[in-house]
């Protein structure tokens, strides 16, 4: 099972078992990692799961759509790495996985 690591914007660290198959979001709610809302239930519409995906794993998460880009200008606190993790989908590819978790989100 792949698992991801969550890092609040104050340094406390989850890591989490992730099934395959379901967004990282999804992921988190599932386990209550503090900090990812997942409002919308994942339908890109309100940007309560937005993380920074660590720069190792930039290039190994699938890009932005228009949506999510368009979700994310209205987002506090973006940075060039800010992903809605609604719009990754957890593969066995992305074990080990780092998403730090912005200071607006708690």
């Amino acid at each position: 099972m792949p698992k991801i690591l969550f890092i609040e914007h104050s340094g406390k660290q989850h890591l989490i078992d992730a099934e395959a198959g379901k967004s990282v979001m999804q992921n988190a709610v599932d386990r209550m990692v503090p900090g990812i809302i997942g409002d919308c239930g994942g339908a890109c519409s309100c940007a309560t799961c937005h993380g920074y995906i660590d720069p190792a794993w930039a290039n190994k998460v699938e890009p932005r759509n228009d949506g999510e880009d368009a979700m994310l200008d209205g987002a506090l606190h973006t940075e060039a790495n800010s992903r809605l993790t609604c719009q990754i989908t957890m593969t066995e590819a992305l074990d080990g996985l780092v998403v730090r978790l912005p200071v607006s989100q708690f």
